[in-house]
């Protein structure tokens, strides 16, 4: 991507962002992501006939909510009525919740998801079936019925996004050549220099650090503490199942360096050298220290990377 747009290394964007032409980069890198979408909505309106349910899964900070309701919106482009099933909604009552190897609940084991339930119901609804679908409570880890119910018809395309997606296991009541698996991660194409890469799981880090802060009041150094956590739910949960999607979307943007530096920066200077992510901050802000500031330019509100600064038009904020 950064070489699509002329930009392959660190260097490349400042010289950008320094000769003005940084809001002429968001605006392409932005049309880019919504070409590639648009393609993806097409490839699937071609096989409307056949795909039922479409299955949006991917690393944590990829910017799986965004791509899903951009994706929606292209669909309805081409005619289609997509409808979006949430797999919150089918976690198991509190209780019964798996425990990991440290005894501690493991909301993203697959087994925290009601399996029976949510398969049953997802082949009535494919079957054109009226379904009362569950909503879950979280402060009571329970799911209620409050009267939400679905019924489509047979071209309407069942959209899901959760980490479990391309997993056969979450979907297996429907037959593999009904649904279309998306692989949705931040692979950054940005480079260091001519030699060294930017690693992608800094980036993510970082897109999770300014969201976990604007919307969740966790400081950084919470969010490095709970990231190998994360990191290992994900090997375990989604890497392994990568190579059965049928697409991947790299939401990676070649700009957004020069974004969160803005953001992350004070939030990583916050963590005292007494505490254990010290030493991560530290890199991450030698790291930063690398990009010129992109500012005073406008962002359009349905970018993947309005999903962690704020500012979002498709993603509620507390999400």
């Amino acid at each position: 991507m950064g070489e699509d747009l002329g930009v392959a290394t660190a260097g490349a964007l400042n010289d950008h962002i320094m000769a003005g032409r940084g809001e002429e980069l968001v605006r392409l890198n932005e049309a880019l992501h919504e070409k590639k979408i648009a393609q993806i909505a097409d490839n699937i309106f071609h096989q409307r006939e056949q795909i039922r349910v479409i299955l949006i899964a991917g690393p944590s900070s990829s910017g799986k909510t965004t791509f899903a309701q951009r994706l929606s919106i292209q669909l309805r482009v081409n005619g289609m009525q997509p409808i979006s099933i949430s797999l919150d909604d089918y976690f198991v009552d509190r209780e019964h919740t798996p425990r990991d190897e440290q005894g501690q609940l493991d909301f993203e084991a697959l087994e925290a998801i009601d399996l029976k339930l949510f398969n049953e119901q997802l082949a009535a609804i494919i079957q054109g079936k009226k379904v009362d679908l569950p909503s879950y409570n979280f402060k009571l880890g329970k799911r209620e019925y409050l009267g939400r119910t679905v019924q489509i018809g047979p071209e309407q395309p069942i959209i899901i996004e959760g980490i479990h997606g391309l997993n056969e296991r979450l979907t297996a009541s429907i037959p593999r050549d009904r649904k279309y698996k998306i692989y949705i991660s931040a692979l950054t194409s940005l480079n260091i220099d001519r030699h060294n890469r930017i690693p992608t799981t800094d980036v993510r880090v970082l897109r999770r650090i300014v969201r976990d802060s604007q919307f969740r009041g966790h400081d950084a150094a919470t969010t490095l503490r709970m990231w190998p956590l994360v990191r290992r739910g994900e090997e375990k949960n989604i890497f392994p199942f990568q190579e059965d999607a049928d697409i991947m979307f790299n939401s990676a943007l070649v700009y957004e360096l020069a974004i969160l530096k803005q953001y992350a920066e004070p939030l990583l200077q916050e963590i005292d050298s007494s505490v254990p992510e010290f030493v991560t901050a530290n890199r991450l802000l030698k790291f930063l220290g690398g990009f010129v500031p992109l500012k005073d330019v406008e962002i359009p509100c349905t970018s993947i990377l309005k999903e962690f600064v704020g500012g979002s038009c498709l993603v509620p904020e507390h999400s």
